[in-house]
């Protein structure tokens, strides 16, 4: 099916004109959504600190944290800095014929973000919200503040196992 105007996409949900594809633009498509490179670092720190998580567990009104600790109803969100709107690196100005579409698509997204807060607080759970670009920086610090939410304020000088001692640890328990 094609729209009024000849493209060959689909019409838009506001009925007018659809996004124009750009040149610019042309890196955005195909991005991942689950499994990016900050959420698999994030992963691989709260594990080495001991934490067990499940992935993909939709908690409720289609919400689907990254990260969910269902015992201690912690739900972890690693958000993009251009997704989501980060104030340090999201974008400040948008430029090109898709611009009040992308003011409008990252406004909704972090509606999006504060409505779903809103509803796991109210529904007992806590909520961290890990920007890309802390995650960049060191992950050591965002992998802490789980470690905190999960198990507690005693818990945040908690340093990661090194993998030495993980292997040497193994060995104990195969050979005892």
């Amino acid at each position: 099916m094609t729209s009024a105007d000849g493209g060959g996409s689909p019409p838009s949900r506001e009925g007018s004109r659809a996004w124009v594809a750009t040149a610019q633009g042309s890196h955005l498509r195909g991005r991942r959504t689950r499994d990016t490179a900050p959420e698999l670092a994030l992963r691989r720190a709260v594990h080495a600190l001991g934490l067990r998580f499940r992935l993909g567990r939709t908690l409720f009104n289609r919400c689907r944290p990254d990260l969910v600790f269902p015992g201690p109803r912690v739900a972890v969100f690693v958000n993009g800095c251009f997704w989501h709107g980060c104030p340090q690196h999201g974008p400040s100005r948008f430029r090109g014929p898709n611009a009040e579409r992308w003011r409008t698509k990252i406004a909704t997204n972090q509606a999006r973000d504060q409505r779903v807060d809103n509803e796991l607080i109210e529904a007992g759970w806590r909520v961290v919200r890990v920007w890309e670009c802390e995650v960049r920086r060191g992950v050591e610090e965002p992998a802490r503040r789980v470690v905190v939410e999960v198990r507690g304020p005693s818990c945040a000088d908690t340093t990661p196992v090194s993998p030495a001692a993980r292997t040497a640890a193994g060995q104990n328990l195969a050979s005892g």
